[in-house]
């Protein structure tokens, strides 16, 4: 009887996620920064953590620029696709205030068919996709849990037309295209600015004063250009349009206050913050990019990851988590967070190389994850 209940029992207890540990303290966080930009040649990172829903550290090491002024928590940063999960975040927003259903047709937020907008170069291809009906079975879910069938951009294509590669929501691949799509409906469809809806609902009620989807002139006193992957220096991309796909400028202080607020839930209903975190779609790909791939076999997926509303979950040694990333040729950045103990880790480099190191960065602060790293970056050599 014992080992029959023993037996019961122990597929319980080896679920329960590990006890969490400490975070470590500020020292030791700079120490773990300057090992990783040794280690990969990274010019400048910064590193945020939060606890229990709060902000605890915010540390920037390094340089800005190739003359070698100083890195800060004040720095003005490429935010990258980052800005998707402040896109995502906002929409959910909208969600709590009646003006958007996830799961309603965008086609029921405009006024007349997509195809018929044309080619607009402020959002995206939309006359490429006449004569093919499945346009009308878009919602927001499916842009937010990038399902919608499209390639990351049109301009990708080989024909750089923009089409419709399966049917959509029924797959992940990954697709700022996509994000374009549910901001059109939002500016267009609704008559909003997401760019001010953003701010109303994201960048002033959190503390962001230094977050911006467009260029602002006084970003440029404290400005982060960046180094590509072969050390190349590169100046700061001054984006005149706003684009929810990735166009955000800020520092890791603002986008810090963002993240224990993700984590926490802070300005969500219920509802909303529990679409944030549901593994709603499935991913079965054997990495995030290139997008478009095919099911992996079995033993080369990720097991368990997943797309929610705006993130990706998994679950670790330490429970349910998410992560969300950005990066482009100059930029890597990236937050994994646990649900157990809203804890966070935000890293921010305005260097490219530092990606190398997210995955010692993450472990050395919050412990073994479980977050998805080749999922993530396929099959970069990680120090």
């Amino acid at each position: 009887m014992r080992a029959a209940k023993l037996g019961w029992l122990l597929p319980l207890l080896m679920a329960t996620p590990a006890a969490a540990k400490s975070l470590p303290g500020e020292a030791a966080i700079a120490k773990t920064a300057k090992q990783a930009m040794s280690a990969t040649g990274a010019r400048g990172l910064a590193i945020a953590t939060i606890d229990k829903g709060k902000v605890v550290s915010v540390q920037a090491f390094g340089e800005r620029n190739a003359k070698g002024d100083p890195l800060t928590p004040q720095t003005i940063m490429y935010g990258a696709s980052l800005t998707k999960a402040v896109f995502a975040y906002t929409v959910l927003r909208l969600v709590d205030e009646g003006k958007v259903d996830l799961d309603k047709p965008i086609a029921a937020m405009l006024a007349k068919p997509l195809p018929d907008y044309g080619n607009l170069d402020a959002y995206g291809n939309w006359g490429d996709l006449a004569g093919d009906e499945r346009w009308r079975t878009i919602t927001p879910r499916m842009v937010l849990n990038h399902s919608t069938g499209f390639a990351n951009f049109a301009f990708l294509e080989p024909d750089e037309k923009l089409r419709i590669h399966f049917d959509p929501g029924s797959r992940y691949g990954y697709s700022g295209e996509g994000i374009s799509l549910l901001q059109f409906a939002i500016d267009e469809g609704l008559g909003l600015d997401a760019g001010k809806e953003i701010q109303r609902l994201v960048f002033d009620p959190l503390k962001m004063p230094n977050s911006s989807l467009i260029w602002r002139p006084d970003f440029a006193a404290n400005l982060a250009d960046g180094w590509e992957i072969d050390g190349k220096a590169v100046p700061h991309d001054e984006r005149s349009r706003v684009r929810a796909a990735g166009s955000m400028d800020t520092t890791i202080t603002d986008l810090a206050n963002f993240a224990a607020a993700l984590v926490s839930g802070e300005g969500l209903s219920k509802a909303a913050r529990a679409e944030l975190l549901r593994p709603g779609l499935a991913i079965r790909s054997r990495s995030q990019f290139p997008t478009l791939q095919d099911d992996a076999p079995v033993a080369a997926q990720s097991p368990g990851i997943a797309a929610s509303v705006g993130l990706i979950t998994f679950t670790g040694p330490q429970g349910a988590a998410f992560f969300r990333g950005g990066h482009n040729d100059s930029t890597g950045n990236t937050l994994v967070c646990l649900e157990k103990g809203e804890r966070c880790v935000l890293i921010m480099s305005n260097d490219v190389r530092a990606e190398a190191a997210f995955p010692m960065i993450v472990r050395d602060i919050l412990g073994e994850t479980g977050t998805p790293w080749r999922w993530i970056f396929g099959d970069m050599k990680f120090v």
